[in-house]
Formats: structure tokens, sequence, C-alpha cells
């Protein structure tokens, strides 16, 4: 069986809204390899959308710094299986993740390789409800702000976890990295 790991980008106070975080080289490098060794990516629609829209473009990723090219390189390349009940279709190498998602998710979980990825934000949290999310990682911006989206908001019963891992960067961020209390 395949793990899932479950990154996302957080501020100390758990807010989770993409513009908050500050982007760096090194956090681009770390995500990049993490998106390289993921067999694919399960998204829901709205990150799906967001990323699609901040990566595919030539022209605007051919704006970005080095650092984030290579970035945009690796998500474009990625496989991707996208939830959602309001898009019929989509293309960016990415197929829609049909039926019962729980089902579904065990089923991708259940193949042969080396893991997979989910991202976002109400998606998670239903995955971390069913006990099908092995990993979470998550990296810390040094910022406070006070708003927005939080991690986990609707979560129904605590998950406790363990940390296995640790990576800081030269900004003051950190990855931190978490599997579930056996």
């Amino acid at each position: 069986m395949r793990p899932l790991r479950y990154s996302i980008n957080t501020t100390l106070d758990g807010c989770v809204d993409h513009r908050e975080g500050v982007p760096e080289p090194q956090m681009h490098k770390h995500a990049e390899r993490m998106i390289a060794e993921a067999d694919a990516l399960i998204l829901g629609r709205t990150t799906y959308l967001m990323m699609e829209e901040g990566w595919r473009d030539p022209d605007q990723v051919a704006a970005m710094p080095e650092w984030m090219q290579s970035f945009a390189t690796a998500i474009g390349a990625a496989k991707k299986y996208v939830v959602s009940s309001v898009l019929t279709e989509v293309d960016w190498n990415a197929e829609l993740l049909g039926g019962d998602l729980r089902q579904a998710v065990t089923e991708l979980k259940n193949r042969p390789g080396n893991g997979l990825y989910v991202g976002g934000v109400q998606l998670p949290t239903a995955l971390a409800q069913w006990g099908l999310i092995d990993e979470y990682q998550f990296l810390v911006h040094p910022r406070v702000i006070g708003h927005g989206p939080r991690l986990f908001d609707g979560l129904e019963q605590p998950i406790d976890l363990t940390l296995v891992g640790r990576e800081e960067f030269r900004s003051g961020a950190m990855v931190l990295r978490y599997r579930g209390r056996e």
C-alpha cells in the first residue's frame, strides 16, 4: 500500500491562505522534490484550479525567477487526480476522481508505488477524518496573520500525531513531518 501524505503551507497561527506565505527558493525546492517523488497528486477543485492558474501558462512561468520555474515544471509533469462535483473535465495531466471519495482514495492507496500527495484545505479534512492520511507535512512560515482559513476547520475529532522529521530553512520557515500515533 502506498502512503498518502498531506502537505500544506501554514502560518504559525494556522492560516492556510496561500497568499499569506512568503515564497523562497528552499521551500520551492522542497515542494519540487516532494512532487517529483510522488506517484500522483490528489487535489480538490479549488486547489487544482489555483495551481493550474499559477503554474501552467508558459509565458507567466517564464517571467518567474528560475527557482520557481523548476517547480512549475515538476507540478506540470505530475499526475493529478481531481476531486470535484462541479468540473466535468480536466486536463494538465489530470483526471477526475469520481464515485465514492473514500473508496476511490483507498483504491489509489492500494496500488503499488512510492506514494500520493494531497493538498488543499477541505479535501484533506475529510480524508483525515476517515484515517486515510498517513503523513502530515506542514511547511510553517514564521508569520502570524490573525485571519483566513485555518488548518482542519470542522474536524470532528482530534488526531494525535508523532513528530517524525523536521527541516529548517534559512528564512526561519520549517517543514514539520508527523505520522498518526499508533
